[in-house]
């Protein structure tokens, strides 16, 4: 063997002895002996964290689950009941407006009269307790005092708390006979409106559309005006500060920066206002006395709305075709607020989202 190969030999053994006989490197990722690891603990509290999270995450997605089931097992129950009162109607559902389930052997009903009186008197209460709501929101977060504001937005929250059956006399006993010259006026002077127009407001106690979208409004206002108010309260501080440093008075401050971030929370508030008076039974079926011109888009008519009408026939719900007629309205009216109350989530979901 040659030096040169005893020098080779001895280089080969230096570089390849054990990691303790040399100075570790920068790139080197060995670990010298009795040097601490820099590596994280293995997760040692892991299996009790995430078997919580998983127990915690599968119990409220039980908890969601149980809410949808219920909503889909109504559905189901009413469409069962109602399919065999729908198949023996001797009358075509949507566009008949006889409603006669006083024969078994000859089921004649329809929802059509009842559809109108419904979403005509829900949307009069809409176009009166909207205006109205998100004034008096707009005057507690933006001109009240604010020794004033709380007060008067318990008084507000509290009106939701009076009972509908009081609405519904209040209606009944003082409204609808204070209100009887007014229809009177409407039906002389503005009859070439159709919402004006004919109707019937010879009716008793003055008890029409008219009075009972009014009782609906009073109803509806405290949801509007606290969803409407919360909302406003939101606006962040730094676009009215921006406004104000522009010079704008406080109508422009309200107008330019108030308002339309809290357009869709008022949007959520009026859809969930609409479904309550969609829903609304013991008041609308006090207040409101039926017609013999019903069926017209007038105020002025009076009927029946789904809820009314099938509280009204509760004590006749003996035999199943009947009752079946009167499951088939009220699988309409599931629907109907159904679908307005997800309109009101996805309103408030764009402005979460925005």
């Amino acid at each position: 063997m040659t030096v040169h190969d005893e020098k080779s030999s001895a280089g080969l053994s230096e570089t390849t002895g054990p990691s303790e006989d040399r100075a570790k490197q920068p790139g080197d990722t060995a670990l010298m002996p009795n040097e601490p690891s820099t590596k994280p603990a293995a997760r040692r509290g892991a299996p009790k964290k995430y078997g919580a999270e998983f127990v915690f995450r599968s119990a409220a997605t039980a908890a969601g689950g149980i809410i949808v089931a219920a909503i889909g097992l109504i559905a189901l129950f009413l469409l069962i009941q109602a399919w065999p009162s729908v198949m023996a109607n001797k009358a075509n559902f949507f566009t008949s407006s006889e409603f006669n389930t006083t024969n078994a052997d000859n089921l004649r009903f329809g929802i059509r009269d009842l559809f109108m009186v419904t979403v005509l008197s829900s949307l009069f209460a809409l176009a009166i307790a909207v205006p109205i709501g998100v004034g008096i929101a707009l005057f507690l977060t933006q001109y009240s005092p604010k020794v004033l504001s709380r007060p008067l937005s318990t008084i507000v929250d509290l009106l939701a708390a009076v009972p509908s059956i009081v609405f519904g006399l209040w209606g009944f006993l003082v409204l609808a006979p204070k209100l009887e010259p007014v229809q009177h006026f409407l039906n002389k002077n503005l009859n070439w409106f159709f919402l004006f127009a004919d109707g019937d407001v010879t009716i008793a106690g003055g008890g029409t559309i008219f009075t009972a979208g009014i009782v609906l409004a009073a109803m509806i206002l405290p949801i509007i005006t606290s969803v409407s108010r919360e909302v406003f309260g939101l606006t962040p501080r730094s676009h009215v500060e921006a406004a104000q440093a522009l010079g704008a008075t406080k109508w422009e401050v309200v107008r330019l920066t108030v308002l339309p971030y809290g357009r869709s929370g008022v949007i959520a508030g009026s859809m969930l206002g609409l479904g309550r008076a969609l829903g609304e039974t013991i008041a609308v079926l006090i207040v409101l006395r039926t017609s013999a011109t019903a069926g017209h888009w007038s105020l002025f008519d009076g009927g029946y709305t789904f809820a009314s009408k099938i509280a009204s026939a509760a004590s006749e719900f003996s035999s199943k075709l009947p009752t079946g007629a009167y499951i088939a309205a009220g699988f309409v009216l599931f629907a109907l607020t159904f679908v307005v109350n997800a309109l009101a989530r996805l309103a408030a979901g764009g402005k979460v989202n925005g």
